[in-house]
């Protein structure tokens, strides 16, 4: 099958691609033969090596389900979450050595506010 038998332009599907891209791969210099034997620009196996390589290119992508499982959150654990104290909508401003501010309510529990500035300031 000659690159005249299919037309200038022709549109490959996802597994005519890897199966094109994988006999691309199989030996030294196999992406110069492969691309004159379909009819391919070499930069266009080029660029479906690149996809195949990256994950974004597979033969099963479009005709397969991935199962999915909702489960209901886990329970809040008293030790993360603490009760605010009440003293109002008094909030607190703090800035951070790395440039950002954080805004949280006065009634914060300090023992999370402890656990969480490391956090931020690290990142």
């Amino acid at each position: 099958m000659s690159a005249d038998d299919l037309g200038r332009r022709r549109d490959w599907s996802d597994e005519e691609k890897v199966r094109i891209v994988e006999e691309s791969l199989q030996g030294f210099r196999q992406g110069s033969v492969t691309a004159r034997r379909y009819g391919l620009s070499r930069s266009l196996l080029t660029r479906w090596r690149r996809e195949y390589r990256s994950g974004l290119l597979s033969a099963s992508a479009s005709t397969s389900f991935v199962p999915l499982t909702i489960s209901p959150p886990p329970p809040a654990s008293s030790a993360m979450v603490g009760p605010l104290r009440s003293d109002g909508d008094k909030m607190i401003e703090i800035g951070l050595p790395n440039g950002r501010r954080l805004t949280i309510p006065a009634s914060l529990d300090p023992t999370i506010l402890a656990r969480l500035l490391p956090v931020l300031d690290a990142s």
